[in-house]
């Protein structure tokens, strides 16, 4: 055994380094105090001050999603710990990979009394509190438990359906020595994954696919994370059937493709929600069947049978009945669903099924109807997609920005449209484009903000701009709430209530406060000059863009209808 003597925080960040742990997004109190005494002239991990813990925790998503690593924050106990609880969340709801770490008052130990369970200062069962959206929590009771702790916790959070895992860290247990002994084993009863596809469910998957008349793809999520786009374009292709994504699938098909049909939902593309009810076979790849991507249920793609190719079990026939399922990873089930599909189909080119595809794009395409001179939402993302390289990471608030960026906005490369899916996080873009401009610095990182969205983290323009972490966020400024004022406008007869957020504040004169650059624009022409300031520079800038506030997002699917029901004129 090779034992090394040394304190509970070196034995953590020695595990973070094993981990390859580069980045650690936090605020230091009390209780986590001897992990930022060690990590004082630590070379090997960045900590980046965070001004708040949930936007610590948003940042370190940002990092996950954009690099495909776990993503690592840190807090105090009680309010440092609990202030996560948003952050942690939001990744369980879009499955990304986090490792949180707490402190907390000290357990029993040689130099202190037993503290927890007692309401002492700063106290707070985060376990408990986070049971509900973590894969798994830790708190270790001994300082030899730390090597495995953090390998299990970085294990469970990147394997299987990814998501977040967090350590909470007993002061005494950071602080006291003990002989430590590293190693790479992974110790986890009761932790089984099936990545593998079952081969019958391939073949019978293949032949219905290989039979349909107007098949059609559903990619979600699950397929960036999987590393799966290149075998889902090659699936596309072969079956020349067109691919609808998810909100969180965005990116996993370029949406230049002539197959893409955009994102669905209840703010989807027209031409997306049409084909999808008229398919006869749907191939839904690493999605949930969300509430905002199908609409009623009931009316969700009603004559296709159904293939669900999902890592998580627990996922298939819970909101839609499947008719195949494929509990697998999703890189995988494509690889060999190809293979067994190209041995059976045999398909003419130019099927009415293509026909119908190229004339519903061509009618409903929200991209189509462009009016260049006008300040609006539509015109500026179209603008900023002809600007930016296909590389440039996008990241979102939540509200009409966030809708009005899946719609007409397109995603070119996986990894490269961050948003809030399942839990919406108003303030989350900000962090999370801060998080993915570390994890990628080489690469421009746009977030695409509303002022009632951005106004929620805009504290962060102090890490940004004291950690030299460059990026740009366009201020969608229609001085409301916009998405609730659009809903009370359109569901309760204009009635507006808590909506209105005034011409506060400034932001041009808010991102200078902060050592940022604040721009504010009124054309097309100003926009284009300001996104190539921004970009070509090497400071935070903020955008200012006054909108219209009685601009809505269409088209909508209102609540209790089905996707085919979408109304309004984009």
């Amino acid at each position: 055994m090779n034992m090394t003597q040394m304190s509970g925080a070196e034995a953590l960040l020695e595990s973070l380094e094993r981990q390859k742990v580069d980045t650690v997004f936090g605020i230091l109190g009390g209780a986590i105090l001897p992990v930022y005494d060690a990590l004082c002239g630590n070379k090997k991990i960045r900590h980046i001050l965070a001004r708040h813990e949930q936007c610590a925790a948003h940042a370190a998503e940002g990092y996950a999603r954009a690099s495909g690593k776990a993503g690592v924050c840190m807090a105090t106990s009680g309010p440092g710990a609990t202030n996560l609880v948003t952050g942690i969340a939001n990744a369980y709801m879009d499955s990304s990979p986090i490792i949180a770490l707490t402190g907390q008052v000290p357990s029993s130990g040689a130099n202190t009394s037993y503290m927890i369970g007692k309401d002492a200062f700063q106290e707070a069962d985060i376990i408990g509190i986070v049971t509900a959206v973590t894969k798994y929590s830790y708190q270790p009771r001994s300082i030899p438990e730390i090597p495995s702790i953090v390998n299990n916790a970085f294990y469970i959070a990147t394997t299987g359906r990814p998501g977040p895992v967090l350590i909470d860290l007993p002061k005494n247990i950071q602080s006291e020595i003990a002989d430590v002994e590293f190693t790479n084993k992974i110790s986890l009863r009761g932790y089984k994954l099936s990545t593998e596809p079952n081969q019958t469910r391939i073949s019978e998957a293949a032949n219905l696919l290989a039979k349909a008349e107007r098949p059609i793809i559903l990619a979600g999520g699950g397929v960036i994370t999987a590393g799966a786009s290149d075998e889902l374009i090659q699936m596309s292709d072969l079956l020349m059937a067109p691919v609808a994504t998810t909100f969180m699938g965005k990116g996993s098909f370029p949406e230049n493709h002539p197959l893409s049909l955009g994102s669905i939902g209840m703010h989807g593309n027209p031409a997306a929600n049409k084909l999808i009810g008229e398919s006869d076979v749907l191939l839904a790849v690493g999605t949930r069947f969300s509430d905002r991507a199908t609409a009623n249920l009931d009316s969700f793609a009603p004559n296709a049978k159904k293939i669900h190719i999902e890592i998580d079990n627990a996922e298939i026939n819970k909101n839609i009945e499947i008719d195949i399922p494929i509990v697998a990873d999703a890189k995988k089930a494509l690889k060999m669903l190809l293979i067994a599909t190209s041995k059976k189909l045999q398909k003419a080119e130019g099927t009415m099924w293509n026909k119908m595809v190229k004339e519903a794009k061509e009618q409903l395409s929200p991209l189509l109807k462009e009016r260049p001179k006008d300040v609006i939402p539509k015109n500026l993302l179209i603008t900023l997609r002809k600007l930016l390289p296909a590389s440039a990471i996008i990241t979102t608030e939540v509200g009409q920005n966030q809708m009005w960026s899946a719609l007409y906005f397109k995603a070119l490369q996986p990894r490269t449209f961050i948003s809030s899916g399942g839990l919406g996080t108003m303030g989350f873009g900000f962090p999370a484009a801060i998080g993915a401009k570390v994890a990628c610095p080489e690469r421009q990182v746009v977030d695409i903000a509303g002022d009632g969205s951005f106004i929620m983290t805009e504290q962060e323009l102090a890490c940004s701009v004291a950690e030299n972490i460059p990026v740009t966020v366009i201020v969608l400024n229609n001085s409301v709430l916009g998405m609730v004022a659009q809903w009370q406008r359109t569901l309760y007869k204009r009635r507006y209530m808590a909506v209105n957020l005034g011409k506060t504040p400034d932001f041009v004169k808010l991102a200078e406060a902060y050592g940022a650059q604040g721009l504010r624009i009124n054309s097309i022409e100003e926009f284009e000059k300001a996104i190539k300031t921004a970009t070509t520079g090497n400071i935070t800038t903020v955008i200012d863009v006054p909108i219209s506030s009685e601009n809505d997002v269409v088209p909508f699917v209102p609540p209790g209808c089905g996707l085919p029901q979408q109304r309004g004129d984009y």
